[in-house]
């Protein structure tokens, strides 16, 4: 993008962050926060495209008819933002603690997210969570806890020195992140993860492994699936080491956007990953409904 017009810049949605209501919470008391981090918004802008936050439109003050639907018709592409657990009913388990329940709201409000732009046929990244999301949404399964539920498991979270914890992963020859990569087999990128891919969702492929201990660390949908693209890693690209150590984020964003340019010249036909067109929406506009 060698223009500075708005105009030609491409537009993203980025999901949003929940921080829920809180009565003891000094400003903004017992009101539900809705935000971005700063540095995944930064990391999309590096490339020249506009971010746009993607709040959820339901909820107890909702007002007005825009929808999820709204934004993935306007916006050229989404980005699915790291954060908290993914509540294991996501995909069908009860949670083994109550440490991992996650955010069953926020779930509702991603699964309906990725279902908007999946009916559009509109580009679809994940970070992190993002790819654990993803992977739902398509019908995988997640370890709630790697070290618990996979045996030799490394460090995948240091709360303590968090994006400067780094491991080893090797890139899956002949893939698409291969060819990102050329002559690249074993990259070092940050870790800051508890919960990981257990079962791929159909018609994924995996693009990189932890190293040694064999956790999904990228996806990327099956080209010949006839779909839109959908790419994610379980590494924040946005995040970089303070000696400049870990695997350039860049092809990695470059690829992402190209296929938002092309989509945005010739759309693909969308399709709705739940069977039941909008019902992700729905499930959320029903529970939001129950929490008044």
């Amino acid at each position: 993008m060698t223009s500075t017009s708005s105009a030609n810049r491409l537009k993203i949605g980025l999901s949003a962050c929940f921080s829920h209501a809180d009565p003891y919470r000094p400003l903004f008391t017992n009101k539900t926060l809705q935000y971005v981090e700063q540095t995944i918004a930064h990391w999309i802008m590096s490339a020249g495209a506009m971010v746009v936050m993607v709040p959820c439109p339901t909820g107890e003050t909702a007002l007005g008819d825009v929808t999820l639907s709204h934004y993935a018709d306007w916006l050229d592409g989404v980005v699915m933002h790291g954060g908290a657990d993914v509540w294991p009913g996501s995909y069908g388990e009860e949670p083994l603690k109550d440490a991992w329940l996650g955010d069953r709201i926020r779930d509702l409000y991603d699964l309906a997210l990725v279902e908007a732009f999946e009916q559009a046929g509109k580009p679809i990244f994940g970070v992190c969570r993002g790819l654990q999301l993803i992977n739902v949404a398509f019908g995988g399964t997640l370890y709630q806890d790697i070290e618990t539920q996979h045996p030799g498991a490394q460090l995948h979270r240091d709360p303590v020195t968090y994006d400067q914890h780094f491991h080893e992963v090797e890139i899956v020859p002949n893939t698409r992140l291969a060819r990102l990569y050329p002559g690249t087999n074993q990259v070092k990128v940050n870790s800051i993860h508890h919960q990981g891919i257990k079962q791929l969702a159909p018609g994924f492929d995996i693009e990189a492994w932890s190293y040694p201990d064999a956790v999904p660390e990228a996806i990327r949908r099956h080209p010949t699936h006839g779909h839109s693209y959908i790419a994610a890693t379980q590494w924040h690209p946005e995040f970089r080491a303070h000696d400049g150590s870990i695997l350039d984020a860049r092809p990695i964003l470059d690829d992402f956007l190209t296929a938002c340019l092309r989509s945005k010249v010739q759309p693909l036909p969308g399709h709705s990953p739940f069977q039941i067109r909008d019902r992700a929406s729905r499930l959320l506009k029903r529970a939001l409904l129950r929490q008044r």
